[in-house]
């Protein structure tokens, strides 16, 4: 999203990003829901103690992540960008919306769908809370978005601050947040599998 929004046309670019990215997670929820009918797993049973180890076996992705990442945190080489990135002034608004949906976090979006799955949704209220939560998802891009479509000039700059940064710390923060994550849902899961048995 960052990238986008510093390049030429960056707004509509990021306009379908953000649209892109909020389908994408309104038709995973919606397609959990049909699913599951808004009724959580049965405690106990196959599927819901196939769940709690598919969150197990995410936990244990992300801490591998993490495992791997630690060891290039400390190395003094400038990190460059992505291949990917390389061409992202040729996206359309279009492709930014494709980018959108390759570029969900699709191990988090299995651990969100596992969650779903053990949601109970009977009222309106609450598949409206769940809308609300694909929204606050998005949130972020939104607020990038709206800041850049008012203040177009200033954002230049601070994108330009905020890419390097993140470039320069990118291992940092994917160890922090898959070792914090993958421990939760590690612990979460092997809580729910003991207290099964």
């Amino acid at each position: 999203m960052i990238l986008l929004l510093a390049t030429e046309g960056g707004l509509l670019k990021g306009l379908g990003y953000v649209l892109g990215w909020m389908v994408t997670l309104v038709v995973i929820v919606a397609a959990t829901v049909l699913v599951t009918g808004g009724k959580p797993l049965i405690p106990h049973s196959n599927p819901s103690t196939g769940v709690l180890a598919l969150k197990l076996s995410i936990g244990v992705v992300l801490v591998f992540i993490a495992y791997r990442r630690w060891g290039s945190w400390g190395t003094s080489e400038p990190k460059g960008q992505p291949k990917w990135m390389r061409g992202i002034d040729r996206v359309n608004p279009l492709s930014a919306a494709g980018l959108a949906f390759l570029l969900q976090p699709w191990v988090l979006v299995t651990a969100g769908v596992a969650t779903i799955t053990e949601a109970k949704l009977s009222s309106t209220a609450q598949y409206v809370a769940v809308f609300a939560f694909c929204v606050w998802c998005t949130a972020s891009y939104l607020v990038m978005e709206t800041y850049a479509a008012l203040r177009p000039e200033k954002v230049k700059s601070m994108l330009a601050a905020l890419l390097g940064w993140i470039t320069s710390h990118r291992d940092q923060v994917i160890v922090m947040l898959s070792l914090g994550l993958g421990l939760y849902l590690m612990a979460k899961s092997i809580y729910g599998l003991v207290s099964v048995g």
